[in-house]
């Protein structure tokens, strides 16, 4: 059975030294992709899946100056849903992986390794905002062609789809600033309340279903002799986070990255307790065109969009995306 581990805090470490720092150690100039004090994340329009445009189209009509890049890929007729473009399924907000910045657009880590995924294969690229606990039916469904949304590679998610490394981290709590249910470790929320968002794997740790079925946390707790986690499930991460903004849980859960983000952006709000916990790897996914993709190979769409991704790597590009969102140290090496 698979079991939590407790490391450093390596993935978040530089980014929330910054934070915590005293006031006359002065925090470096690209500590963070967004000012402090941002406000939190809005939700879109309520609506199950919306196309939303990952480029703004130019003020003018004119085409651009530089070229386009010779396709590293050639994506065959019909392996995508819209003939010229990669749709890419993906849940916002979950910064800073994705989120929409004041003006609507998509931005985020993902959103430029998916750009930069469709400019190497000739594609133009749209974003399908998405709902995480459907969303590998959305992509399984045709609407979109591929999935960029910070998911963990499982062995239940490879039954249904094909996934390509692309990235790794773990999970952390988040509780208010202060600490005040003294939150220090997983099982000290024994008896207490976590929220998570629905489908991650957060939500199946906290409640012991998925790859965790039978040990999850709430488990743990029971053969411990304490009382179970309340756990609250959202649709939306968002959703989660507020819940705890609200005082109505002890801790939200999430990935490491997103988790250090919220409270570097509200250092007045919240604060990160206890360690993170055993980093996962995460994968874009792909159909794979049969019932069990355990065993499946890559399709050619796949096939296309990891030659892509390795690419990138080599040249140095996937390097300098992670750099710019403060996440070197989640790299990982092409497969």
């Amino acid at each position: 059975m698979k079991t939590f581990k407790l490391f450093s805090l390596s993935i978040v470490v530089l980014l929330i030294a910054a934070a915590c720092a005293p006031a006359a150690t002065p925090a470096p100039a690209t500590q963070a992709p967004a000012p402090t004090q941002a406000p939190l994340p809005t939700q879109p329009p309520a609506t199950v899946l919306v196309v939303v445009t990952a480029t703004p189209e130019p003020a003018t009509a004119t085409p651009a100056e530089t070229a386009t890049p010779t396709p590293v890929a050639q994506v065959p007729d019909g392996a995508v849903a819209q003939k010229g473009k990669l749709l890419i399924c993906t849940d916002f907000p979950y910064p800073p992986q994705e989120f929409f910045d004041e003006n609507g657009n998509p931005q985020g880590l993902d959103v430029e390794i998916g750009t930069e995924i469709a400019n190497r294969l000739g594609l133009k690229v749209e974003s399908v905002n998405s709902v995480f606990d459907t969303i590998i039916a959305a992509v399984k469904g045709g609407k979109c062609d591929i999935i960029i949304s910070a998911q963990n590679i499982t062995a239940d998610r490879q039954k249904s789809v094909n996934m390509i490394p692309y990235f790794q981290a773990g999970q952390s709590m988040v509780a208010a600033k202060g600490n005040p249910q003294n939150i220090n470790s997983p099982m000290d929320l024994c008896g207490k309340s976590a929220a998570a968002e629905s489908g991650t794997t957060e939500a199946d740790y906290l409640q012991g279903t998925g790859d965790y079925k039978g040990n999850g946390l709430t488990q743990q707790c029971t053969k411990a002799g304490k009382k179970p986690v309340d756990v609250v499930v959202t649709q939306k991460d968002t959703d989660a986070l507020q819940q705890l903004q609200a005082g109505k849980v002890a801790v939200y859960f999430a990935d490491s990255p997103v988790a250090a983000y919220y409270t570097v952006q509200h250092p007045d709000q919240f604060q990160l307790v206890g360690q993170v916990i055993e980093p996962a790897v995460e994968g874009i996914s792909v159909p794979c065109g049969q019932d069990d993709c355990t065993k499946a190979t890559l399709t050619p769409l796949g096939q296309a969009v990891q030659t892509a991704l390795k690419s990138m790597m080599s040249d140095g590009t996937y390097g300098k995306i992670l750099a710019k969102w403060n996440l070197a140290d989640s790299a990982v090496t092409a497969q």
